[in-house]
């Protein structure tokens, strides 16, 4: 089993929305990937971070049978989708993928 963690922190400001709509926006984006992306076998969305350090405002944990799968993910249409609205709003990403 392959985990992918992904840590975010947003712009202030960014596509027109302020920094906590643009990470509701990211939740219900991530969210809709349920059921659509074939190899993604689990996934949680969180916005509100308590007291994390650094400062981080979504985070993403998601699962997958293997690399391949992993891979699979990130080229899909419908995650490159939320991808280029990530690039718009995140000021900055941090990311883990290990075997477990």
């Amino acid at each position: 089993m392959i985990k992918h963690i992904v840590m975010w922190t947003l712009k202030d400001e960014a596509a027109g929305a302020d920094r906590a709509a643009n990470a509701r926006k990211m939740k219900e984006m991530l969210e809709a990937l349920r059921g659509v992306v074939p190899s993604l076998a689990a996934l949680e969305v969180g916005v509100e971070v308590f007291a994390a350090s650094p400062a981080c405002d979504v985070i993403l944990y998601s699962e997958f049978a293997s690399r391949a799968d992993l891979d699979a993910y990130q080229v899909h249409p419908e995650h490159q989708k939320v991808v280029a609205f990530v690039k718009q709003v995140a000021a900055s990403r941090s990311v883990v993928d290990y075997e477990a």
